[in-house]
């Protein structure tokens, strides 16, 4: 049995990644994985997700630049969760161009974003 095949991918062949920085430990980002993915992360050492909205592999970074060095992949306990522990390079890893993706606090019921800003999404995309 491969390593692959002790994953609890959903009934779409996927599996929630999360991506979180190797230094400062905070999350970046939230995707999703299929096999094909998570073995080119392993092979690669570079994030690789399922895109849901276009249907196809995504290297991250592949248009922006803002690759995703791999340092561990780690599973949850219920081996339905992937954590990957990332050097984000440029510091940008969410397409608004923060450094991540969330950037939305609640406070007194209402979203507040708080923080800057980076990159504007047109300069990188």
């Amino acid at each position: 049995m491969s390593w692959l095949d002790e994953v609890n991918w959903d009934a779409n062949g996927l599996v929630p990644a999360i991506a979180q920085d190797c230094g400062t430990k905070k999350i970046l980002m939230v995707a999703w994985m299929n096999r094909e993915a998570l073995q080119l992360t392993n092979d690669t050492k570079q994030a690789v997700y399922w895109s849901r909205s276009r249907n196809k592999l995504w290297h991250k970074g592949e248009e922006s630049g803002h690759i995703q060095k791999v340092h561990e992949i780690r599973v949850d306990c219920d081996e339905d969760v992937i954590l990957l522990s990332v050097e984000q390079i440029g510091g940008i890893a969410c397409h608004t161009g923060r450094h991540n993706c969330f950037f939305k606090r609640l406070e007194n019921d209402h979203w507040l974003i708080d923080q800057p800003v980076i990159k504007d999404p047109k300069d990188i995309y």
